[in-house]
């Protein structure tokens, strides 16, 4: 009998065509092949602020738990980045300047409620969001950078100074959920939240398109 698939692999399995699909949105496919243009960057950027600073103060609640907190590093974490890209970006009131997107409202929402209740949950968004970071994000970072003639200003958030071996972070964090004492059901319930966290994603870009359109409009 063949050896169970670990559950990282599964997980990644599982997500693989939810990924693809943000992905290929129309809004993120326009910034990363060059049809958007720094203002949509700034949106972006924007809304990523709300996200993490929900995902944030759930992983402070979340470091009193035993399984939620092994996945809780002190070097992921992207709020301080992100609001000095935004000071960058729009100015010392950019607080005073950006707003939440109806997904981005509801995927705050649901990261606020897991974050509170359900340590599965919990990580489920962490892995979406922090892998995702050092994967694909630092290469969107790269692509900013030379797209819009930034150096380290405005793209703090792609910018992971304190780890320095990417690949071999996202191979720790993979065993840690190898490790992780979910039973089937449990791990089920995770991987349903990780495909709900991409909808989150892909939705969000759609509003995004939405709200450039109504812009010009």
């Amino acid at each position: 009998m063949a050896d169970p698939i670990p559950f990282s692999a599964a997980l990644r399995e599982r997500s693989s065509s939810a990924h693809s699909s943000s992905e290929r949105s129309g809004f993120m496919a326009d910034l990363i092949e060059g049809a958007g243009t720094r203002e949509d960057y700034v949106a972006l950027v924007a809304q990523h602020w709300f996200i993490y600073e929900a995902l944030e103060s759930a992983a402070e609640r979340m470091r009193r738990d035993p399984v939620a907190s092994v996945f809780i590093s002190d070097k992921l974490t992207r709020l301080p980045a992100l609001e000095a890209d935004l000071a960058f970006l729009l100015g010392a009131d950019w607080r005073d300047r950006i707003s939440p997107l109806p997904t981005t409202r509801a995927y705050v929402e649901r990261i606020r409620q897991v974050g509170a209740t359900w340590p599965g949950g919990f990580v489920a968004h962490h892995y979406t969001r922090y892998l995702g970071d050092l994967s694909g994000g630092l290469f969107i970072g790269r692509l900013m950078a030379r797209r819009f003639g930034f150096e380290t200003n405005g793209i703090g958030f792609y910018l992971f100074d304190e780890i320095a071996d990417p690949r071999g972070f996202k191979e720790v964090y993979r065993e840690q959920l190898d490790a992780a004492p979910w039973d089937a059901d449990e791990q089920e319930r995770v991987i349903d939240e990780v495909l709900r966290a991409y909808r989150y994603n892909t939705e969000l870009f759609d509003d995004l398109a939405v709200a450039k359109a109504e812009a010009v409009a």
